[in-house]
């Protein structure tokens, strides 16, 4: 199965499929997943353990680009296994596949931190991984994107080519003059002034790459972050999400908790959407008040991060401040496009510091983004935004 690599074609496209390596200790499960991968012209299975024992004594030999990693399995676990394989291949993409139990995300959240790219919930039985469409197309999508970006990464001449052009002065160009400054300068995007009024709300959305993100973020935002209350949409399923809220709980040093239906958002306090809900804010006389829904999903995603930017937007107008962090496809640049209509700010990470350069650079190409920075550089400039000063 294995094959030589080639080199990129002119036209910068890998030519080769992205080498895929399954680590399982159901036999069911690696066929299956293997059957699935293989039938993608995109994608090609190099090798397929029952163990991270094999699995990291073999990485070098089948050179994979992508490794889909269980994590419990006999002899050696995922997690134990992940950083041994990090260690032996440089810019291995690591995607842990895990059931949706708490003791799971809890696990699969540590891989994160230690360095696997993203995970995908994997249903519990052998008969629900067959019949979820939802689980191989998420597993298909994030092993095709996330080969790409480092195989993207590791080739000379395909840095990121993205270039923000400068903004202008004064108040924001109208949306017409920025799309044909676009249109005119292929590859780049344009920025627009920061809004003269003050934030009174912080909103985020994230996905692939988003938990380390957001715990970097809110560890440098500072004391700023009780200037405001802070909504945020991550990409992620049940569960997952009250974990993932601890977590910023710490980084942050302020209560994070998922929003509850009808609850009075406040000033320093983090409201993280429920995995499976999308979460809005709706008036409810001179509070402001978190609305759960369970409409279908949006851009593939429930919850989703435009629902919300779209509703932060309609409340607090040209207060609002909003950042969109790493992830794949393009949830939050309607939102952002939004934000911007009615004279708010948006910040968009940039391309060289996100796991996938999918979200961000939908919302910085609306060009109603006022900057595009490294993660590193984000927090301090929201810090500086919140407490008064000039953006």
């Amino acid at each position: 199965m294995s094959a030589i690599a080639r080199a990129p074609s002119s036209s910068g496209a890998v030519t080769d499929p992205i080498r895929v390596m399954v680590v399982d200790d159901s036999v069911v499960i690696r066929g299956l997943l293997g059957r699935w991968l293989d039938e993608d012209p995109n994608l090609a299975v190099v090798a397929s353990h029952r163990n991270g024992r094999l699995a990291v004594d073999d990485v070098l030999r089948s050179n994979p680009d992508v490794v889909i990693l269980d994590i419990e399995m006999p002899d050696m676990d995922g997690l134990t296994a992940l950083p041994l394989l990090i260690e032996k291949k440089r810019n291995l993409v690591v995607v842990v596949a895990s059931t949706l139990t708490r003791r799971n995300a809890e696990i699969s959240l540590k891989a994160l931190s230690l360095g696997a790219a993203d995970y995908v919930p994997k249903p519990e039985s052998n008969s629900g991984v067959t019949t979820s469409a939802e689980f191989r197309r998420e597993l298909i999508e994030k092993v095709t994107n996330l080969g790409l970006r480092a195989r993207k990464r590791g080739l000379p001449g395909l840095a990121p080519t993205a270039r923000p052009i400068p903004r202008s002065p004064g108040a924001p160009g109208s949306p017409p003059a920025q799309s044909a400054l676009r249109a005119s300068r292929p590859g780049t995007f344009t920025i627009r002034s920061y809004s003269s009024v003050r934030p009174r709300i912080l909103t985020i959305g994230s996905s692939t790459g988003g938990p380390q993100a957001l715990n970097t973020l809110f560890g440098e935002i500072g004391s700023a972050i009780g200037m405001v209350p802070v909504v945020l949409t991550q990409h992620m399923p049940p569960t997952f999400t009250a974990i993932l809220a601890e977590h910023i709980t710490k980084a942050a040093g302020r209560p994070a908790a998922e929003g509850r239906d009808g609850e009075v958002i406040q000033p320093g306090h983090i409201y993280v959407a429920p995995g499976g809900k999308h979460m809005l804010l709706v008036k409810n006389g001179n509070d402001v008040v978190v609305k759960l829904s369970d409409a279908p999903p949006v851009n593939f995603c429930k919850p989703a991060v435009d629902p919300l930017f779209k509703s932060v937007a309609e409340i607090y107008g040209t207060a609002t401040l909003a950042v969109v962090l790493t992830g794949m496809g393009s949830d939050g640049a309607e939102g952002v496009r939004r934000i911007g209509e009615i004279g708010g700010s948006a910040i968009a990470q940039d391309e060289e510091t996100s796991v996938v350069w999918g979200m961000p650079g939908a919302a910085a190409h609306t060009g109603m983004c006022s900057d595009v920075l490294p993660l590193n550089e984000i927090g301090r400039k929201v810090s500086k935004i919140l407490l008064g000063g000039r953006p």
